[in-house]
């Protein structure tokens, strides 16, 4: 039945006392528990060339796997510094001609990079209070761009890693950029939702196919939310405007992400015409949660839009280090625009992150969803035991289980060809080995899921658990 917002007050730190001790007082066993030593950052930037291969790699895998994440120069201790910080280093393995071609490493050059490392400053234009990018990848308009939240403007990288430029899409970008920028697969744009801290407007951002941003609509919000992502489906952008905000006490306290639960924020998901520029944003309440990443969202014919997420009971208010407050799960939203209602449920109950879909459904109705099952007791973990596959219509859900404690990120989902069906391809992660303490790039093939890789790439080094995967084929 539709659901409205109803909120309990709960208790929330203020933020007063210094920061080293409400992070001691705050800080979960739980959380400390699952840091394990595939968090630790690696200490320098190395390379590989020629890979074993156990198995047979396909060769329609022509290009290049990425991973990003934050790997701190220095000291780094994982209790007291934020999971979000470090400064972001990219992955990479090269596939082609069924080899492995290379692996390398590179931390990508902000500002405070480049001056440690005695480089010349990165080129480009310079926006905001930090720079350090380490959330995201995305391929377009030619380019390979790292892309994060918080206003900083997106890194160009060339095809061996290193950072050439940051970009403003030719100067047509008129604030920030965001983590989870979307791609039309009927137009080849690529969609933006910006939120600054300092801001009190979110902007819808469209960049068309030649780079450029073509569209930059502003929506009003309140209280600074923290639009982590957004969804798309053929004729509306979906925004979460949920209790997750900028709080000024953590910023005063020297945080590097002063975001935290507020209890008191209502808990609403905005639909914004596509088609209609400063058309009225339409609010409906949900129950309080947060939402990191959507899954897709789609709409029927009767104008129903159903929005399918990864749901988190709520995030960064005991623990403003870890989004551990509670285990994420699999959840579907239907919104009824005429009646202004949402219908919510559970799709799936087991612990879970990090969702892929076959992105030539974006925003467009499908099937299947791939994603992180992680331990039930460790809900801040950037990695897992084993990967599902969701068959949404059928109501099925396949798992590939990793054995020996092995442990894997998101994965991407790389078609078989341009005319393959819906998710018929290869799934490729990174997988961590404690036993090794190494890397392992494995390729699974959707036909067999929870058979075994038909590709693994043992690497010479540990991978630290990251946030967000990317595959860039060699021809675009």
């Amino acid at each position: 039945m539709p659901r409205t917002t109803g909120h309990t007050p709960t208790s929330h730190l203020s933020g007063a006392e210094p920061l080293a001790r409400r992070i001691a007082d705050r800080v979960p066993h739980s959380t400390v528990h699952l840091l394990g030593p595939g968090y630790r950052p690696v200490p320098a930037e190395t390379e590989h060339t020629d890979l074993t291969v156990r198995g047979t790699l396909p060769p329609g895998l022509d290009g290049t796997f990425l991973r990003i994440g934050p790997n701190a120069r220095g000291v780094h201790d994982p209790a007291l510094r934020h999971a979000f910080a470090g400064a972001g280093m990219v992955h990479g393995v090269r596939l082609g001609g069924g080899r492995a071609h290379w692996y390398r490493n590179r931390w990508l050059r902000g500002d405070t990079v480049s001056r440690e490392l005695g480089e010349l400053p990165t080129p480009g234009p310079r926006r905001g209070l930090d720079d350090n990018v380490n959330a995201n990848l995305v391929h377009h308009a030619g380019r390979t761009l790292a892309v994060t939240d918080g206003g900083a403007l997106p890194l160009v990288l060339d095809p061996e890693l290193r950072t050439l430029a940051r970009t403003d899409f030719d100067a047509t970008l008129p604030g920030g950029f965001c983590a989870h920028p979307l791609t039309d697969p009927l137009t080849g744009e690529l969609h933006a939702v910006a939120v600054e801290p300092a801001g009190d407007k979110a902007v819808l951002l469209t960049v068309d196919v030649g780079g450029r941003v073509r569209a930059a609509q502003p929506v009003p919000v309140k209280g600074r939310p923290w639009m982590h992502a957004f969804a798309l489906t053929e004729r509306h952008t979906i925004l979460f405007d949920l209790p997750v905000a900028h709080d000024p006490a953590e910023a005063r306290a020297g945080s590097p992400v002063p975001y935290t639960w507020q209890p008191d924020r209502d808990a609403r998901i905005g639909i914004v015409p596509r088609d209609r520029p400063g058309a009225p944003v339409l609010w409906l309440d949900v129950l309080p949660c947060f939402v990191f990443h959507p899954v897709n969202a789609f709409e029927d014919a009767d104008g129903r839009i159903t929005v399918d997420v990864i749901r988190h009971e709520r995030a960064f208010d005991r623990d403003r280090l870890h989004p551990s407050e509670s285990a994420p799960t699999l959840w579907r939203w239907i919104l009824d625009p005429r009646e202004g209602a949402v219908v919510e449920h559970r799709l799936d109950g087991r612990t879970q992150e990090f969702p892929r879909i076959d992105e030539r459904r974006t925003g467009l109705p499908y099937r299947y969803a791939f994603t992180v099952e992680l331990a039930p007791d460790q809900g801040a973990a950037l990695c897992g035991p084993a990967l599902l596959r969701h068959d949404l219509v059928a109501g099925r859900t396949d798992r590939h289980a990793f054995t020996g404690g092995r442990q894997s990120g998101e994965p991407v989902f790389v078609p078989r060809d341009a005319l393959a069906p819906e998710a018929d391809g290869w799934l490729v992660t990174l997988v961590y080995d404690p036993v090794t303490d190494r890397g392992e790039l494995v390729v699974l093939d959707t036909a067999d899921f929870t058979g075994p890789p038909v590709a693994v790439v043992p690497l010479p080094e540990r991978v630290p658990h990251g946030f967000h995967a990317r595959w860039v084929p060699a021809r675009w």
